[in-house]
């Protein structure tokens, strides 16, 4: 068994690791899930633009699943010696909270303009993050739709600390055996959803958080291996024709319970191979400048598209009919400009600020680790700058990364 301090001393000694890569690569994701809702909307009414919004865009749901397996990874990778357990968690609330309390009192907005019942039950517990856990129809897709995918996080955040201690300790074979049964238990949910009632299947393999959790800690002993210097997957463009080979055989070929159990191996060989490119300041074509800010905004992207599009097609009489000829497309691409302004003004006069105001403060960097470079993004994907949140120096190792 390798000790947690083990693990800690063994890192290599240099500048951090910025992994913007993966920054970029959440971009992708939020795009993915945008081209899905665009196309179950029915916006574009033309059948050929149509049918290519289909093609690109069937699997876009699994967007989410690749924001899980993202974030799993991404927050064993920068875990913090010492970090408290209420540390950690208060971080992680300041980092999604604020949005989601925007969100939900918009929605609620919204819900009042068009006369939309809501039960007071309802919004309380989307609003305190439980919806999730409630199969009920209505209810886990309730006020801000997309927050479901919160109330799951919020759990995994809730367990990460209690199970990071022997993720640090556990045995290498131990973590490769997770790694190749993670996506058995995904494939297993097909069969398993025959014990649930039928009108409950869709809330137990797509919502149930439980069930969700197996993508976050599919990426989260992912990082530990990589963490240890044990991980043996391939470069990021193998890794990345992986990926668009099983994309689109899936899409074309493959059964649709197989979908996840593969698209879940495809994404984790991506983050894991775009951490590794940056850590060895290999290229990358995730990390240019604008692939780097369209990541940083894609928490509060996928927050407001939803919305903003429902929104609107329901105030202009066009929900469901679809748009024809040329202007489908440009509805689309209408929406994700305007999708990507007000992501930008929430990340800017929100999530940014408030993560300052209500994060913990970190320490300043002990005097017996040599300084390193700043300025990549931190572990909930921000900018971080030279003096960090505090404007104290910050004590990073040398793998860090995005949200």
């Amino acid at each position: 068994m390798t000790s947690a301090a083990a693990v800690s001393t063994a890192r290599p000694a240099g500048p951090p690791a910025r992994l913007p890569s993966l920054t970029g690569l959440r971009w992708i994701a939020a795009l993915l899930v945008f081209g899905f809702h665009a196309g179950t909307m029915r916006i574009i009414a033309e059948p050929d633009y149509k049918a290519v919004v289909d093609a690109l865009f069937t699997l876009g749901l699994s967007g989410v699943q690749f924001f899980f397996i993202l974030s799993g990874f991404v927050l064993v990778w920068s875990a913090r010696v010492g970090d408290s357990r209420r540390t950690f968690w208060r971080r992680r609330v300041a980092k999604i909270y604020p949005n989601h309390v925007v969100l939900w009192g918009a929605a609620l907005l919204v819900a009042w303009w068009f006369a939309d019942p809501v039960l007071p039950a309802v919004a309380l517990e989307n609003l305190l993050l439980l919806q999730a856990w409630d199969p009920r129809m209505g209810w886990f897709y309730s006020v801000n739709t997309v927050s479901w995918s919160l109330s799951c996080e919020f759990f995994f955040y809730l367990c990460l600390p209690l199970v990071l201690p022997l993720l640090r300790r556990a045995n290498p074979k131990l973590l490769w055996v997770l790694i190749v049964a993670l996506p058995l238990l995904i494939l297993a949910l097909w069969p398993a959803q025959q014990l649930v009632p039928e009108a409950s299947r869709w809330w137990f393999t797509q919502i149930f958080p439980p069930v969700r959790s197996l993508e976050f800690w599919l990426g989260a002993v992912a990082a530990e291996l990589m963490r240890r210097g044990l991980w043996r997957g391939p470069g990021l463009t193998v890794a990345s024709l992986v990926f668009v080979g099983t994309w689109v055989a899936a899409a074309q070929w493959i059964r649709a319970e197989l979908w996840t159990t593969l698209l879940a191996v495809a994404y984790v060989l991506v983050i894991a191979a775009a951490a590794d490119a940056d850590v060895r300041n290999r290229r990358s074509p995730w990390r240019s400048r604008p692939l780097v800010w369209l990541g940083e905004v894609s928490f509060a992207f996928y927050l407001v598209h939803v919305l903003v599009m429902t929104s609107v097609l329901r105030w202009s009489g066009d929900w469901g009919t679809g748009f024809t000829g040329w202007r489908g497309p440009a509805v689309v691409l209408g929406f994700l400009a305007v999708n990507l302004v007000l992501a930008g003004l929430l990340h800017r006069f929100v999530e940014t600020p408030m993560m300052r105001r209500l994060a913990p403060r970190r320490p300043a960097r002990s005097a017996s680790v040599p300084r390193q470079r700043e300025g990549g993004p931190d572990a909930d994907g921000r900018p971080a700058d030279a003096a960090g949140e505090s404007g104290q120096t910050t004590d990073r190792s040398p793998y860090v990364d995005s949200r």
